[in-house]
């Protein structure tokens, strides 16, 4: 029934195009003016024909990442606790994929995103981001990479290529997307790992930055350049990447954050920038508390979000569409919201958003997000034992 009214509403909303910001209630942090119109709360553009939303399959484990094999293959879908699996595109779904690295499944942990590398079709190689064990009760967001069998039914060749240092004993804010980008080198994400916020202004830890990193986990070149970062740092003073996406119109990097209470953050990001965490946010501490020296604004020290929450809509993953069923939308971007239960769209114009929109809302919590080779949306939940893999289609 919810699903139906949803249509129903999207269907006669046209006449809302537009209009006041998306109703998501009352912000955590009032008062606060941003930096540049359209910041936060930019104007609802609900598109003219609504989405028809349909299952493709149910009974994942609380999955994290979505990647589309080339041609009938399918999709690949990472599940928290540490499983791997294939789902034919008729819904069903595989054991366990073998050859998994070691990992931490514990709170936020587990194994988190997948990535196949652009010449997958010929390669089979794909891509793994993961908490990895660590010694005396820690762990460290980690990368490899591996070769996926042609039956789907196990990984090959396996090799750890990042590790975040030092390890930490939180079990939370790994952060940990992986991105392959056009020039051959991978940008990776990582979280402040919760109790080490302070980590994350400093660039030689790679804790809450963006790092870029070649096939064979060397750095890439042409990076931030700040002395005695850690080689390949792009960025820092990020609080928990959890979404990145290349838009390959305009090799814009764009990444996003969670907040605290309110605050979550899209920024777009360049070479050597500090994004302000935990020195200034636009939310506040989950008590209420004001958050390091209680500012908001990140200028002059810091690079301001190009659009932020409050409150949260808890991003996932993220994609730059291109696809041709929705050509109203190419260029857009599409986030996963998982307080916000939807879809969240933000229409671009160069490196401002001038619109949004929440597609599926009520649905559950959305995890990540991919687009199919017609250009229908797939995303995931994260709802337990009982989380679904989802299409968005004409």
């Amino acid at each position: 029934m919810k699903t139906r009214a949803l249509c129903l509403i999207l269907s006669i909303a046209p006449s809302m195009a537009l209009a006041q910001a998306w109703p998501d209630g009352a912000p955590n942090r009032p008062g606060i003016t941003p930096a540049f119109p359209n910041q936060n709360e930019a104007p609802v553009d609900i598109t003219n024909l609504a989405p028809a939303l349909s299952l493709v399959t149910e009974g994942l484990d609380t999955p994290w990442a979505i990647a589309v094999l080339p041609g009938m293959a399918g999709y690949l879908v990472t599940e928290r606790d540490g499983q791997l699996r294939h789902v034919a595109r008729d819904g069903m779904i595989s054991s366990p994929i073998a050859g998994l690295p070691d990992i931490v499944a514990q709170r936020q942990g587990g194994l988190l995103d997948i990535a196949l590398s652009p010449d997958f079709a010929r390669s089979r190689l794909l891509y793994l981001t993961y908490s990895a064990p660590d010694g005396l009760g820690r762990s460290a967001t980690a990368a490899a990479h591996a070769r996926l069998s042609d039956d789907h039914t196990q990984l090959l060749e396996l090799v750890e290529i990042f590790r975040q240092s030092p390890a930490a004993t939180a079990p939370g804010h790994y952060g940990s997307r992986i991105e392959p980008l056009p020039d051959g080198s991978l940008a990776l994400t990582t979280g402040d790992r919760m109790r080490h916020a302070d980590r994350a202004q400093d660039p030689a830890t790679g804790y809450g930055a963006v790092i870029r990193i070649m096939p064979d986990g060397s750095p890439a070149a042409e990076t931030a350049r700040i002395p005695g970062a850690l080689p390949g740092l792009v960025s820092f003073g990020h609080r928990n990447i959890q979404g990145i996406a290349h838009d390959p119109a305009t090799g814009q990097l764009w990444t996003l954050e969670h907040g605290p209470a309110g605050g979550d953050e899209l920024n777009l990001i360049t070479p050597g920038g500090n994004y302000g965490w935990p020195v200034v946010s636009y939310g506040v501490n989950y008590n209420g508390r004001e958050i390091g020296q209680g500012r908001a604004a990140h200028a002059p020290d810091f690079i301001a979000p190009r659009y932020y929450w409050d409150p949260v809509i808890a991003p996932g993953g993220m994609v730059i569409y291109g696809g041709a069923m929705f050509p109203e939308w190419r260029g857009d971007l599409l986030a996963a919201g998982l307080v916000a239960q939807a879809v969240v769209r933000l229409d671009l114009a160069g490196d401002r958003v001038i619109a949004e929109e929440r597609l599926a809302e009520g649905i559950g919590r959305v995890r990540d997000i991919a687009v199919d080779h017609d250009g229908s949306i797939l995303f995931v939940t994260d709802e337990g034992g009982r989380s679904r893999l989802m299409r968005l289609s004409r």
